[in-house]
């Protein structure tokens, strides 16, 4: 079968790029790859080049923002605050997991489970661990809830940024860290592969939903090359060949979500400014 690069000018460019990174734990690697074969198959069949392998070796900021990207995972915090200029949404994925329902998911607010915590009002004062600041899952979703109680004050002793959600929760199992904020998938995929990192370890509450994590592409990508991506993305949904490889990821299919379901992001970040909480301290 010919397949063709997705420039409709014919103009040759870098190879494409593609990542899936954001629930790549070594021990869901294998099906994430297994899980983008079934995509370069489906997009082959739509006349659409395809790296063969996912990349794993940039800086997210970075791979997000490359002009050859075909497909990768983001966070909806960047998406809405910075990135707006350079990808497009193509689809939200569906997750099984407690937390998510349909292409929407909360972030679960975890603390020791030998704590005496009865609600995020008694965390004033304790260490917080985040994973970054431009996470919204694990700073701006937490920043909503905390701007409830905080009344306008700073709230925590320390804001500790570990660089990830499983660094974040080893923060607080370990004693580092009080309570931190991580998506309802991450901890669903830890209670699976890694249930000891998360034994002593309770929710305290969920926080308000937002839309899950987006898959994007570069916006030099035509209108084509999106509707080609989204019909692969179909595909692979229900596979027979690929059901194995879904079930170790916990998704259940994509929808479409236009641009301003994202919106109710800035809308929590907005609202905690409203409450004199603008930073999560």
């Amino acid at each position: 079968m010919h397949v063709t690069p997705l420039r409709p000018d014919g103009v040759s460019q870098a190879p494409a790029l593609a990542a899936l990174p954001m629930y790549d734990l070594p021990e869901l690697r294998a099906a994430n790859d297994v899980l983008w074969g079934g995509l370069v198959d489906a997009l082959a069949k739509e006349d659409v080049a395809a790296p063969q392998a996912l990349t794993r070796d940039r800086g997210l900021h970075m791979l997000w923002r490359e002009p050859t990207l075909l497909l990768a995972q983001t966070c909806g915090y960047p998406l809405v605050t910075g990135l707006g200029d350079a990808v497009q949404l193509v689809a939200t994925p569906r997750y099984r997991a407690e937390g998510c329902t349909g292409p929407f998911h909360r972030s679960a607010i975890v603390v020791r489970a030998e704590g005496g915590y009865g609600g995020l009002a008694d965390l004033r004062g304790e260490r917080c661990a985040v994973n970054e600041p431009t996470s919204n899952t694990g700073m701006n979703l937490l920043r909503a809830e905390v701007a409830r109680v905080a009344d306008g004050r700073k709230f925590f002793s320390e804001v500790l940024h570990t660089g990830s959600h499983v660094a974040s929760l080893a923060a607080v199992a370990e004693g580092r860290a009080d309570v931190a904020a991580v998506d309802a998938v991450t901890l669903a995929h830890l209670k699976r592969v890694r249930p000891a990192s998360v034994e002593a370890l309770r929710v305290l509450q969920w926080t308000q939903a937002s839309p899950g994590l987006p898959l994007i592409t570069s916006r030099s990508t035509p209108a084509a090359g999106v509707e080609a991506l989204r019909r692969a993305l179909q595909s692979v949904a229900v596979s027979p060949a690929l059901a194995e490889a879904r079930e170790a990821l916990l998704l259940d299919g994509f929808n479409v979500l236009k641009a301003p379901y994202y919106g109710v992001i800035r809308h929590l970040e907005d609202s905690a400014v409203e409450r004199g909480y603008p930073e999560l301290v």
